[in-house]
């Protein structure tokens, strides 16, 4: 696997809503959720319509965020484009996440 140069950057953080902030306000849809491990932000993945994370990342360039949805000991890195094991550094989610379908 490629290193990743931001595994330092990654941080604790809270959860910023309990499902994509922007879907939730707009009432859109989303497959899958991404957590940003710089400052919580939850966004919707890019197999989604709205793609926030990666909306998020080119808004914010924070560089690392996690497969959330149920948390899933992984993480990706924007900058240098590799997967990261998280081990037992996954983010618990604060509650039920709606689901849509």
């Amino acid at each position: 696997m490629d290193e990743c140069r931001h595994t330092s950057d990654i941080r604790q953080v809270t959860p910023s809503a309990l499902g994509c902030e922007e879907c939730l306000k707009s009432g859109s849809w989303w497959v899958h959720l991404r957590l940003c491990r710089t400052c919580g932000h939850v966004g919707c993945c890019d197999d989604s319509p709205n793609r926030h994370a990666t909306k998020h990342f080119h808004a914010t360039s924070h560089p690392v965020i996690e497969g959330y949805d149920p948390p899933e000991g992984w993480a990706w890195c924007y900058v240098d484009e590799v997967f990261i094991d998280l081990g037992d550094r996954t983010t618990p989610q604060n509650g039920p996440i709606p689901k849509f379908v």
